[in-house]
């Protein structure tokens, strides 16, 4: 980092996380909006998973914008701004929900879920970068477990606190004002700490360099020698890893809740704390491993273990294979850091490009579970005599996805570096 950024970060990186929290209440929330919007709409699976293709595909469109706002007015008022486009978000769940007698109602929900992911865009592409630069970059990885930690813990409360004021199995949308409206003011009170605290910004090694140096060492002269973010392999791989990731992620979190239901279990809506409960184990014993393991080797072992719990979700009888959702989640909890590190180290100058793609990448949270929706629809119609069957056949789209984000921790984030 550049010397005038060398400073005490732990109470921005505090602030920083109780931001990461936000993001991961309001994606738990998605979770369990699948079942409920599923039943009060009476929807397809396919349809009903359409909820997070509103939220995840704000990050395809908005981006590279979110990445240009950010470069010109900052971290920290980005910040504020998408906290406040996330709690508008939630605040337009309330009539969404006053219209459940037409399918008026079910296009309102998305497009709550449209806008409340363009703020989550907007945070993404602040926080992220942020956490990744301001310490030394081998190290992020394990800042951003710390970061995970809050994040997932939210991907649980979220399902829990909603489903204190709506019935999975009998989903009405009379009290759905309460959540939604405390949620939001949350999110405000949020936007107002940030605005009046001191966050300092920060700039990765070589982003300020329009030229180089002398003083520049060799790897930071040939980034910024460059010409286009396109020159960067590794960060083209990178992204790629980061969308399947996303997508892989997702899906255990918003499909637990539906596939306890196919399986008949009580009190469905618990099943979400699996993949939590994993995660955050994970993430703790991720900020220790990573004192003695490199965050790339750290990374092939986490895939190795995604890969193994992938094949038990597909092949153990339903009762047993719900389990491995939580095994899934102890994976992913090193994933995102490592993958996001890999790809955004030495790009230099190029650095804020770089995490405008990585952040564009997210939409992978839209698409897989949308695959993964219409997958089910189209198993069912092959005359399968058990619904969790169907759960389990769509699950083999793990399988891929984990493989190649095995070949980038191997071989991928060293596309087109010096060796």
């Amino acid at each position: 980092m550049n010397k005038k950024y060398k400073s005490n970060y732990l109470f921005p990186l505090l602030i920083i996380g109780i931001a990461f929290f936000i993001i991961g209440f309001g994606v738990g929330i998605n979770g369990i909006m699948v079942p409920i919007l599923e039943g009060a709409f009476s929807l397809s699976k396919g349809m009903s998973y359409m909820v997070l293709t509103a939220t995840f595909s704000a990050f395809l469109i908005f981006g590279r914008p979110a990445g240009m706002l950010i470069k010109k007015i900052g971290y920290k008022k980005s910040m504020v701004i998408a906290l406040l486009i996330m709690a508008l978000g939630m605040l337009l769940f309330i009539p969404s929900a006053n219209m459940t007698a037409s399918m008026d109602g079910f296009y309102m929900f998305l497009a709550a879920s449209f806008i409340g992911g363009i703020g989550n865009t907007l945070l993404q592409a602040a926080v992220n970068p942020y956490v990744t630069i301001c310490g030394p970059i081998e190290k992020a990885a394990q800042r951003m477990c710390f970061m995970g930690i809050m994040n997932k813990s939210a991907w649980f409360l979220g399902p829990i606190f909603l489903s204190l004021f709506i019935d999975v199995k009998n989903p009405l949308m009379d009290q759905a004002y309460i959540p939604f409206g405390l949620a939001a003011g949350v999110i405000i009170l949020l936007a107002i700490l940030i605005f009046f605290v001191s966050l300092p910004e920060v700039k990765a090694v070589g982003e300020e360099e329009d030229m180089p140096d002398a003083n520049s060492n060799s790897e930071m002269l040939g980034a910024n020698k460059k010409t286009s973010i396109g020159q960067f392999p590794h960060l083209i791989l990178g992204a790629i890893a980061l969308f399947i990731y996303v997508g892989v992620e997702t899906l255990p979190m918003a499909s637990a809740i539906d596939f306890a239901k196919a399986i008949g279990l009580d009190n469905p809506a618990q099943y979400s704390g699996i993949v939590s409960f994993g995660l955050v184990i994970g993430y703790i014993v991720s900020i220790f491993l990573l004192q003695v393991m490199h965050q790339k080797k750290a990374l092939i072992l986490f895939s190795l273990i995604a890969l193994s719990a992938s094949f038990c979700l597909v092949r153990l009888p339903a009762q047993q294979a719900i389990y491995c959702l939580g095994a899934l989640g102890f994976a992913h909890s090193l994933m995102w850091g490592a993958i996001w590190a890999l790809a955004i180290d030495k790009l230099g100058k190029f650095t804020q490009s770089g995490s405008s793609i990585l952040v564009m990448a997210i939409v992978g949270g839209a698409i897989l579970p949308l695959v993964f929706g219409f997958i089910l629809d189209a198993v069912k119609t092959t005359g399968m005599v058990s619904e969790a069957m169907d759960f389990q056949k769509a699950y083999w789209l793990f399988i891929p996805c984990y493989l190649y984000i095995l070949y980038y921790a191997i071989a991928g984030h060293k596309a087109g570096l010096k060796k």
